[in-house]
């Protein structure tokens, strides 16, 4: 699919990987929606990409059908959809405190997890209702897994399952949409410098960029956002969850 004139929706767009992207797609001619809990920040990328921002909350169906509609009233359906929206979080199983809360597990669920599939079937039935494109393409969904869902740390019980189910939902929605002409595909970044990561120490970053095998660094945005556009404009990416990581593979702790 070509990018350029196609509407496109990126949640948790307002920053780190979600912005870059947003930037990626609005340079390569998309009609950009920033969708996100912190609309405010959103406006300000929104504005200098020429796209729109959007108030939305993934947890929440109500805030994305309203943030849908929006998003189509002004751009038009969408074809391209980047899910960026998630949380992160450390805690042991069982800590000096004791078990770890139960809504500790189930927020992090919910947010990467659940609200990523949240956006998915609201968006869906939008994009197959679309006409097909020359190839019979009708869009493709991208979504953000880590390299966590396979090497999750110890503390990562909840965010390695969050990112192991996005992974997982990758083959059999791609088997679902197939028919329709709807490719789904998945991203696995390792360590990369988002806002999270820009708050620690600049010695802590260096050492965890050294542990990278090449390129011994942080990964940048830029280069997710590339990924995502490439994965947009490939027709045979599909069913697939990309490691992005440069053969990063993540210790017990």
């Amino acid at each position: 699919m070509q990018i350029e004139g196609q509407a496109a929706l990126v949640t948790g767009g307002a920053s780190g990987l979600g912005a870059e992207t947003a930037r990626e797609l609005a340079r390569a001619g998309a009609r950009v929606a920033l969708l996100d809990r912190n609309v405010a920040e959103a406006r300000v990328l929104a504005e200098s990409i020429g796209g729109i921002a959007l108030e939305c909350d993934v947890t929440s169906t109500e805030s994305i059908v309203a943030a849908l509609e929006a998003a189509t009233a002004r751009h038009g359906t969408a074809r391209i959809l980047v899910n960026c929206a998630g949380i992160g979080g450390a805690k042991r199983l069982v800590g000096k405190e004791g078990p770890m809360p139960l809504l500790d597990f189930t927020r992090i669920i919910n947010v990467n997890l659940v609200g990523t599939f949240n956006v998915m079937r609201l968006a869906a039935p939008g994009m197959l209702a679309t006409e097909p494109l020359a190839d019979g393409e009708r869009g493709v969904m991208i979504n953000t897994t880590s390299v966590a869902a396979y090497e999750g740390q110890v503390g990562q019980a909840a965010y390695a399952a969050s990112k192991g189910g996005i992974a997982a939902l990758t083959l059999p929605l791609a088997r679902e949409l197939a028919q329709f002409g709807v490719r789904v595909v998945a991203i696995a970044p390792g360590l990369f410098l988002t806002p999270l990561m820009g708050q620690l120490p600049p010695e802590v970053q260096e050492s965890l960029g050294a542990s990278i095998p090449f390129p011994k660094r942080l990964g940048r945005p830029d280069e997710f956002a590339r990924l995502a556009s490439h994965i947009v404009t490939n027709l045979s990416l599909n069913g697939e969850v990309i490691r992005l990581d440069g053969a990063l593979r993540l210790p017990p702790r």
